[in-house]
């Protein structure tokens, strides 16, 4: 279930919120991973999935309180065998469920192999976040540098807490511990809360979604129809809607977090404004970027034994960082394309680029950004056409293959959507934010006005959504 769905917004959210504002405090727990397991198998296909679910952070509880066991009896051994073993498992039901057809699909290319058949696996919604999650909690109790959790239910709502569980932020343990235990709510909070709520989603239905129809119109224009600037705005409007969808769904989740009681740490940073690749890193998907620095990354030794070992570590982080978007070559090639880029700007480019006027810094990083989402966006049903459709819309970009610099339609396209492109861009900035906390700090009836803005915001997103059909989440295969 999309939370930026009707029978979210005016089913599901009413009743989860009436239950666990009404259960006393000490219950919540309980309340609230009985709700998350009911989202999650919201849907008939998911049911199943539940299962696996369920057996994925049973399984890192058990083991937890094992390695817990054996470090009290100085037993360093046991504990880093069942270490192994439980991470094991879960890099196991991962790998199986996401990349099982992958990688039989890509053996059948081989003569040897041509009898092997996919074997048409469901993906489990939303097992690249939970499983993430669970493994980290296992990782820092191993390491020591988190407390085991001996309440089942409580460990339990920490990985399945529906707010984040099937499209992140990805949050580790330690960062909510004390939250899952109080449950620190208040009015301001809950508030602040509906306030983020509605803004993610209103990036996600009102931006990303008209975005996306804009995009997927461009992108399906034949050839003859194609121009090089059409080609670019087209783009430009698959990086707002893959920006707008993804911050957009964050902010929600962030929301029903602070009206629960919870703190989730930010997933985007004002991405677009980034001067250099290394940054706009530092900036998109956040937790992320955070769970592999510090549970691949850093263990691997990091930067600290000389350049060869820091690009072996840095190929490995991108490898998996594509993988994980995916089971697909394009998302390989998006992970190896930045790991290529990143590597550039540490071996010596980054210092050189420092040196630029910000404006070209800008430009530099929004220009291989884009290229980068150009990767990511095509995916075709195999890997010739994948490879086909982004060697023939990287032509349009350039100039290959289209019917000129411009035309009719495109000044048409360009027009129709100025207005629509400027708000895009003004939502992309961290202007409009700064000057609404001036106005609010500055004026007393400004708060009452914000309150108004926000709920003709959603009355607008509910509008949409009764009229169109088109409200997909492209995090949602993650």
């Amino acid at each position: 279930m999309l939370f930026s769905s009707l029978t979210f917004l005016f089913l599901f959210l009413p009743a989860s919120l009436l239950i666990f504002f009404l259960v006393p405090l000490k219950y919540r727990n309980y309340a609230l991973f009985a709700i998350s397991l009911i989202f999650y198998g919201w849907r008939a296909e998911d049911r199943w999935y539940l299962i696996l679910l369920i057996l994925t952070f049973s399984l890192d509880y058990v083991a937890a309180l094992l390695i817990a066991r054996s470090r009290a009896k100085e037993n360093p051994k046991a504990s880093k065998i069942i270490f192994i073993l439980a991470l094991c498992l879960n890099i196991g039901l991962l790998a199986f469920f996401k990349y099982t057809d992958f990688i039989l699909t890509n053996l059948a290319r081989i003569p040897l192999f041509s009898g092997i058949k996919p074997l048409g696996l469901a993906f489990p919604l939303g097992i690249s976040f939970y499983s993430f999650q669970a493994m980290s909690y296992l990782i820092d109790v191993y390491l020591g540098k988190i407390q085991i959790q001996k309440n089942y239910f409580t460990f339990g709502t920490y990985v399945v807490l529906y707010p984040q569980l099937v499209a992140g932020p990805i949050i580790q343990y330690r960062e909510i511990e004390s939250q899952l235990a109080d449950h620190p709510s208040s009015v301001a909070l809950a508030a602040s809360g509906i306030r983020t709520f509605i803004c993610g989603l209103g990036k996600k239905v009102l931006l990303a979604n008209v975005a996306g129809e804009l995009w997927t119109t461009i992108h399906n224009l034949p050839s003859d129809q194609m121009t090089t600037l059409l080609a670019w705005f087209g783009l430009f409007l698959f990086s707002m809607q893959i920006y707008f969808d993804f911050s957009g769904y964050s902010d929600m989740a962030i929301g029903l977090g602070k009206i629960m009681g919870f703190r989730f740490p930010e997933n985007f940073n004002y991405p677009y404004i980034a001067q250099s690749i290394t940054d706009f890193w530092h900036r998109w998907h956040i937790t992320l970027s955070g769970w592999f620095r510090d549970y691949v990354y850093i263990p691997l030794g990091g930067n600290r034994s000389g350049y060869a070992r820091t690009f072996f570590n840095m190929f490995v982080v991108w490898c998996l960082t594509g993988l994980w978007h995916g089971a697909a070559w394009n998302y390989i090639l998006w992970g190896l394309y930045y790991f290529v880029l990143l590597s550039i700007e540490r071996l010596g480019f980054g210092k050189l680029l420092s040196e630029w006027p910000s404006f070209f810094r800008h430009v530099y990083a929004l220009f291989f950004i884009l290229l980068g989402w150009l990767i990511f966006a095509i995916d075709g049903s195999s890997e010739a056409l994948t490879f086909s459709a982004l060697g023939r819309y990287l032509g349009y970009l350039f100039g290959i293959g289209t019917a000129g610099f411009a035309s009719g339609l495109t000044a048409y396209e360009l027009v129709r959507n100025l207005s629509f492109s400027f708000i895009l861009l003004f939502a992309c900035i961290p202007g409009p934010k700064v000057w609404m906390q001036r106005i609010r700090s500055r004026y007393r009836i400004a708060p009452y006005l914000f309150d108004i803005g926000a709920a003709a915001v959603l009355v607008l997103c509910v509008a949409y959504l009764a009229d169109s059909g088109f409200n997909p989440f492209l995090y949602w295969k993650f």
